[in-house]
């Protein structure tokens, strides 16, 4: 049997997702509260890690919380093909962080201290506090030099708030960093909350320097989020269930949907300017909590967010999350209107370069397939650096624009072989217009390199498909040769 012939006989994977969609970002995990870091040519996504829950039957049930002691890391350099960075157990015995019981909505910062840069991630303990943890890598290994919570109730100012969660942060152009978090809704104060704090962090990015500072945020449910644009400091938030005809009348804004507000001050005091983000039932006609941050990467506005799009196509609905990604204008006025969510609008910056290592874990649409850690360091702290995985006949990646320029004429993969066999079908434009197959040999748990010349030459930019045969075989990562 020829390779064309084995394809043939081969039943393409199902993609969620679907070829040509650009939301979610990925489908190999959920991912919810996402925010979002930009360091140097990428941007990385920290996201609270959604995992399935189960009752006595062995059924997935209704999505807690309760359970989530882990944030995923994924990243882009061109908004459209994402790697996985894989899981930081944030939280628990096998956690980085022993005296926390969860991790949630995250937020993370970096800051050049001694010279070098160090990244720090921030996360809500349940709704009782936020942590931080550190590395000298955005993707970890990360450590737990405070050895408690950042922010507690027994903090001034802090044990009023209904929700001690939340964080969002800010590091201004001179250096000087600031924190953003609470939420919850005292009975009868639906209308002004008072649960949303504020405070500069202290030089090591780990302290506060004063007390927190309220901000009256209409309406205010959870999820700060903190922007600046020009000299002004925009506050954004998530609105509660409880917003009345009063209410929309006097904001414009309903039930869970993200709004802005605006001072000179990056501790305000905060006006209220308008909405942004209607909540996903009114695009997707499904619901829950509104999360976001908003970020500016490559001279571009982008407002990332979660939504339950993914397991609604997997016929789930139990409230599990998935991260997406939403291009905008910020007004010269900073005024930015009703953003509105969609799966196919947002377009690619930049091009992914075949001719360096593409590791296995990036790609824009997949099909059957996981990642996991592809190196002992990365196996003990969970994140790092990923490889694909899970492969059986039929699953596939695709790499969204690569730019070949003036042409490539082979192609390599670095596989762990794990004693099998398979063959890799490479195909341009479309996942039927084979180009190469790549056959793996058995081999062992080694990197071994497998290479197929290409039945045409490739120019411009493309998208690539690689469509799997065989399973139990790795592959860290592809490369093309001119």
């Amino acid at each position: 049997m020829t390779n064309e012939e084995l394809f043939k006989s081969i039943k393409t994977a199902k993609s969620y997702k679907g070829d040509g969609n650009v939301n979610p970002v990925i489908e190999q995990h959920y991912g919810a509260d996402p925010f979002a870091l930009v360091y140097g040519d990428t941007v990385y996504f920290y996201m609270t890690a959604d995992a399935y829950e189960y009752d006595e039957k062995g059924e997935i049930k209704e999505n807690t919380y309760s359970k989530i002691r882990s944030l995923y890391v994924i990243s882009t350099r061109d908004m459209i093909n994402f790697t996985d960075h894989g899981e930081i157990t944030i939280a628990g015995e096998g956690g980085v962080t022993k005296w926390a019981h969860n991790s949630w909505a995250p937020a993370a910062a970096w800051k050049m201290i001694d010279g070098k840069p160090k990244f720090f991630l921030y996360f809500a303990d349940n709704g009782g506090g936020i942590g931080v943890v550190c590395a000298d890598s955005p993707v970890g290994p990360f450590r737990d030099e405070l050895g408690h919570g950042l922010i507690r109730r027994d903090m001034e100012n802090c044990g009023n708030v209904e929700w001690l969660f939340d964080p969002a942060v800010l590091v201004d152009d001179d250096g000087r960093a600031y924190i953003y978090f609470g939420g919850g809704v005292p009975k009868g104060k639906a209308a002004h909350p008072m649960t949303g704090r504020c405070a500069e962090l202290g030089e090591d990015m780990m302290s506060l320097k004063d007390v927190p500072e309220v901000i009256d945020a209409p309406y205010l449910f959870e999820d700060s989020g903190i922007h600046k644009y020009k000299d002004t400091y925009y506050y954004t938030y998530c609105s509660n269930f409880s917003v009345d005809e009063a209410g929309t009348k006097e904001y414009g804004f309903n039930n869970g949907e993200i709004n802005v507000m605006e001072s000179k001050s990056p501790l305000g005091p905060f006006t209220y300017k308008e909405r942004i983000l209607k909540n996903p039932e009114f695009f997707f006609g499904v619901g829950g909590n509104n999360h976001h941050a908003v970020f500016k990467f490559k001279d571009k506005w982008y407002i990332t967010y979660h939504a339950r799009i993914l397991e609604k196509e997997m016929g789930i609905l139990h409230g599990y999350r998935s991260t997406c990604i939403e291009e905008f204008t910020m007004g010269e006025d900073g005024t930015i209107g009703d953003i509105e969510m969609k799966k196919d609008a947002r377009q690619q910056v930049g091009a992914l370069d075949p001719f360096g290592k593409i590791n296995g874990a990036c790609f824009a649409l997949m099909g059957g397939v996981d990642t996991a850690p592809a190196d002992e360091v990365s196996r003990a702290c969970g994140c790092g650096n990923m490889l694909l995985t899970g492969i059986d006949g039929g699953d596939f990646v695709k790499l969204a624009g690569l730019d070949f320029a003036d042409g490539a004429g082979s192609v390599k993969a670095y596989v762990k072989s794990n004693g099998k066999f398979g063959v890799i079908r490479v195909s341009a434009d479309s996942i039927d217009n084979a180009v190469a197959y790549i056959e793996v040999a058995a081999a062992g748990e080694e990197e071994s390199v497998f290479e197929a010349k290409l039945d045409e030459k490739l120019t411009g930019k493309k998208d690539l498909y690689f469509t799997f045969s065989g399973s139990g075989y790795e592959v860290l990562a592809w490369q093309f040769e001119k």
